[in-house]
């Protein structure tokens, strides 16, 4: 195994005017004298108020534990497999590659990416809107970029990132297309028809019918590769079962007596099915 550090992101936009931000201990200014701290936990926060829609966007504290617990224990791993391969295998140019996860949540990603890269062919920057996440993500891992912030602008300059990975999250492709350089690509993970399907089938009274794929990129992009990634798991306690449910919108949409069938399981055997497209920057 290297010894190499792998490099910390520093192209850094301030979010009220674009401007580039550089770092003075403990803060990041931009020429118009907006400043940013570096928490003390190592993230920073570039979402301003007057950009926030909510008091306290994304997920709460309560959620942000539950999906740690679960990813933790590593039921999802066959995911993240899969978005390493796409990642590499997409890769092109010298490295480091600038990645950046948008919507990283507790940073579960990002930590299995860095794991995985060995080599520290990686700058990695993981982004979330919730304060929570990225405060549990800034404390698990001081070698990646952390940052509070919106993917609908994404605090870097134009064409400053090799990838932007967004798993399961809210796609801005116009703002991901202008965030990547030319032949830049992005990583976007979507649930499959079977994902979580005997969940569904307890939480829900009618399943809806499944959206067909779209295969059209959006203006921009060229779609390069989809790989449909499959695994059975076996959730085996109350506990797991119910953290998967509140780290995911599933809690919020099923019926009382779904939610309350599911609070009677103790094991459960779930089908993970997820679909990893690698589309690329035109």
């Amino acid at each position: 195994m290297s010894d190499f550090s792998p490099p910390l992101f520093e192209k850094l936009c301030c979010p009220l005017d674009g401007l580039p931000l550089t770092f003075e201990s403990p803060s990041w200014r931009c020429a118009s004298g907006h400043c940013f701290d570096t928490a003390s936990q190592g993230y920073i926060n570039l979402l301003p108020v007057q950009n926030k829609r909510s008091r306290d966007p994304g997920d709460s504290k309560e959620m942000v534990a539950a999906r740690r617990r679960y990813l933790e224990s590593g039921v999802y791993e066959p995911i993240a497999a899969g978005v390493w391969r796409a990642l590499m295998d997409g890769l092109e140019g010298e490295a480091p590659y600038a990645c950046l996860d948008a919507g990283c949540g507790e940073g579960y990603y990002p930590r299995y990416l860095r794991q995985q890269d060995q080599d520290g062919q990686l700058a990695l920057i993981g982004l979330d809107i919730s304060k929570w996440a990225v405060m549990a993500a800034a404390r698990s891992s001081s070698d990646i970029r952390w940052l509070v912030g919106s993917n609908a602008q994404l605090p870097v300059p134009d064409g400053a990132l090799d990838a932007v990975l967004c798993l399961f999250g809210f796609a801005v492709p116009e703002e991901f297309w202008r965030a990547l350089k030319p032949g830049g690509i992005w990583v976007q993970v979507e649930a499959g028809p079977e994902h979580l399907l005997e969940l569904r089938r307890i939480i829900y009274p009618t399943l809806k019918a499944d959206k067909e794929e779209n295969l059209v990129p959006p203006t921009g992009f060229s779609l390069e590769t989809t790989e449909r990634v499959r695994a059975q798991i076996r959730l085996d306690s109350q506990e797991q079962i119910a953290d998967l449910l509140l780290m995911t919108p599933h809690l919020f949409r099923a019926s009382a007596q779904g939610r309350e069938q599911a609070r009677q399981l103790t094991s459960l055997p779930v089908q993970l099915d997820v679909r990893i497209k690698v589309l690329r920057r035109l």
